[in-house]
């Protein structure tokens, strides 16, 4: 059975944007997205990266390297890591759609 999915406003480096996820993990996406705009600030504020997109893509690498070293040190905590990077590749991806549609970049 399908999960009941719902939009949720989040805010990544001063953009608002409506993500849809199911009811139950609505804490996760918000802390995700609280996590993921700390981090795109910094690489915002810290480096010579112009951008929202670059931004963004300089960040998921970033996040995919810390997974990825957690996952090699940790064991078998891969496949979880791996399900997580998924699942904030497949935000990323729908927030730089958003972002593009409404013609920012």
């Amino acid at each position: 059975m399908k999960k009941e999915s719902q939009a949720f406003k989040v805010i990544v480096l001063d953009q608002e944007y409506l993500i849809s996820c199911p009811d139950d993990e609505k804490d996760a996406l918000i802390s995700s997205a609280k996590y993921l705009n700390e981090k795109m600030i910094d690489i915002r504020d810290n480096g010579n990266v112009v951008g929202m997109d670059r931004i963004a893509v300089i960040t998921a690498l970033n996040l995919a390297h810390e997974v990825i070293d957690s996952g090699a040190k940790g064991g078998g905590r891969i496949d979880a890591h791996t399900t997580r990077i998924n699942k904030l590749n497949t935000r990323i991806e729908e927030v730089l759609d958003n972002y593009k549609l409404a013609g920012l970049n």
